[in-house]
Parts: C-alpha cells; structure tokens; sequence
C-alpha cells in the first residue's frame, strides 16, 4: 500500500491533536523555603560610645576606631558598622551616607528610605532598603546629631542575585531594626 502526502499529514495532525491533552502553563515563580533561628538578642558592651542588642548568631569581629563587622556565617553575610565622632561635620557625613547608598541604584530595582526617630534614646537616622541585584541590601545611619554617628551596610559574600539572597536579607533586616531600636549612647 502506498501512503500518499495527503494521508501522511492527516496521520501526523491526528497525532498532535491526540497527543495534546492540557493546556500548557509555564512554571510559577517562587522563593527558597529556608528555615532560621528564632533570633536570641543580647546587649554588646564593649569601649565603644555605644551599646546595642545583637543576634546571637551574628559574630563580632572588631575593627580599628570603634568600627565592628556582624558576621552571620549561616548566612554568609556581613553587616558593616562604622562609627565616626560627629564634630561639626554632620552634613558631609550624611551627604557621605546618600552617595554610598544611591551609588547601588545603578543595579537597585529600588531604594527605600524609612526615617527613624527615638527622641527618648536620643537617636535619629534612615534606614534604606534596596531590592534587586545590588552589592549592598541595606543601608542605615543613626546619630545622635551632635556626637555620635554610626552607618550600617549589609552584604553578601556571593553574587549579589535578589531572588537567592531574599530569606537572609528579610532575616538580617529584622537584626538592623533590633539594633537600631536598641542603640544606647554612651558619654
């Protein structure tokens, strides 16, 4: 029996039609489902001009002039603290602050700035949140405005990839917040 192209591509349309049962979806976006500690805060005293709660997972690693590095090796993250003496150089200080922050708006899908103000502490300063694939996923500064002033700048030890690193910043976001909410002047 000859099969003739006629039938040849009546036999190949009746299979795609039969082979094709559903409709086809493309797959749903999500995000790792990754688990952490209940965070357990404990005040750091040191000789420093200030005092503040930190994550008992995060590590100390002291700099020179009061500067700390929060390691959190779980995370394979680091939050970078610097202190600086404010006398009478307040404005380049902050203008110091927003430039390195914007300087991650090249990569940031966005930048959020939140002020934050605890007249009772004595303690005034923004705290910025950058989404997307920037190097730096957190920005603060807090000062009193006269002495002290202190910057904070979180990053990751991989390729900064937003979707990969989401958990761990949410995680360490809440850190900053306990820090900054427990920020002790010292005289």
């Amino acid at each position: 029996m000859k099969i003739t192209p006629y039938i040849s591509i009546f036999l190949l349309l009746s299979i795609l039609f039969v082979s094709c049962e559903g409709e086809v979806l493309p797959k749903p976006k999500g995000f790792l489902s990754l688990e952490y500690p209940a965070p357990k805060y404990g005040k750091v005293q040191s000789d420093c001009p200030y005092a503040f709660d930190k994550n008992e997972l995060a590590l100390i690693d002291p700099q020179n002039n009061c500067w700390i590095n929060l390691e959190y090796p779980a995370l394979n993250g680091t939050l970078h603290l610097s202190y600086v003496p404010v006398n009478g150089n307040l404005d380049q200080l902050l203008e110091d602050v927003q430039k390195l922050t914007y300087e991650h708006a090249v990569k940031a899908d966005a930048i959020d700035p939140t002020v934050y103000d605890n007249k009772e502490q004595n303690v005034y300063g923004m705290v910025y949140e950058v989404s997307g694939n920037a190097a730096s996923q957190a920005q603060f500064y807090v000062t009193d405005s006269t002495k002290h002033f202190l910057t904070g700048s979180l990053y990751f030890n991989a390729k900064p990839n937003y979707d990969s690193i989401f958990p761990a910043v949410n995680y360490i976001k809440k850190d900053i917040r306990k820090l900054i909410e427990s920020l002790e002047w010292k005289n």
